[in-house]
């Protein structure tokens, strides 16, 4: 058996990971699609102020997290109505908002130490408890996207087009803002809180290189997020390094890599 797998912190850690891996870029299509990629930015910011409430408060972080990034989901859809020529300005409010709250609550909680964890993931932190989480809900979002893939599909490249098709948009965009706020609340255990919108965008600008089909784009995405997370947790393991850093410059490298084998063939 490998050294890596002889450890029971780095078996959580990588099927926590798999499933990270193939959350992140399922919802990263859609949003880097429709143009939404900066709402992972602005939600995984104030995750950070949820996850220093519960530590604050002593519950679960990552379901307060959950709570936060909710929260704020609808908040940017009821701004972005109010501001709707300047759509960007609900983001920078929300995100300067979540920063302001998880900074007082940092200094509040005096956590700072297991705040860092989650900023940029740890793979000896994974518990049993974030495990059985990231497999419950990473599954509900998996069904969740597959279930409502063709409507997704749809809304993804004309939103008016698939109101007048049919789909019922305003549904789907609710459910849909709930699953980004759930992908952020579970991936930032593995990948960390400021990295995880990177996870959600990269795996799927490197699809996008191969301009092939949706379907094609949408699985090479998830091959993409696999191969960076699982690069990126060996390379943590064996350096000791943080795994969201490694994960995003595993990332970086597989965009680089099939960017230049593109331009030579």
């Amino acid at each position: 058996m490998p050294e890596i797998l002889q450890y029971g912190f780095m078996q959580r850690a990588l099927i926590a990971g798999i499933f990270v891996a193939l959350i992140c870029p399922s919802i990263g299509i859609f949003l880097t699609l429709r143009r939404l990629s900066m709402i992972g930015d602005t939600l995984s910011h104030v995750a950070l102020a949820g996850v220093a409430g519960g530590i604050l408060l002593n519950f679960y972080p990552i379901y307060t997290a959950l709570f936060f990034t909710l929260a704020a989901s609808f908040a940017i859809e009821i701004l972005r109505k109010e501001f709707h020529q300047y759509a960007e300005v609900s983001l920078a409010v929300i995100l300067s908002f979540g920063i302001g709250l998880a900074t007082i609550l940092i200094s509040m909680g005096g956590a700072g130490a297991t705040v860092f964890s989650y900023l940029f993931g740890s793979v000896t932190l994974v518990s049993y408890q974030d495990l059985v989480s990231i497999l419950v809900l990473g599954g509900i979002i998996l069904a969740t996207v597959l279930f409502y893939y063709r409507s997704l599909f749809y809304m993804a490249f004309d939103e008016t087009a698939a109101r007048l098709a049919g789909v019922p948009v305003k549904r789907i965009n609710f459910i849909f803002t709930v699953l980004v706020a759930m992908t952020i609340s579970i991936s930032m255990r593995i990948v960390g809180i400021l990295m995880v919108s990177s996870l959600m965008v990269i795996p799927v600008a490197t699809s996008l290189q191969l301009k092939t089909s949706f379907r094609v784009t949408f699985i090479a995405s998830l091959v993409f997020g696999l191969i960076s997370v699982m690069g990126g947790l060996v390379i943590s393991f064996y350096a000791s390094l943080a795994p969201g850093g490694t994960i995003v410059m595993t990332s970086v490298a597989v965009l680089i890599f099939v960017a230049v084998v593109k331009k030579l063939v």
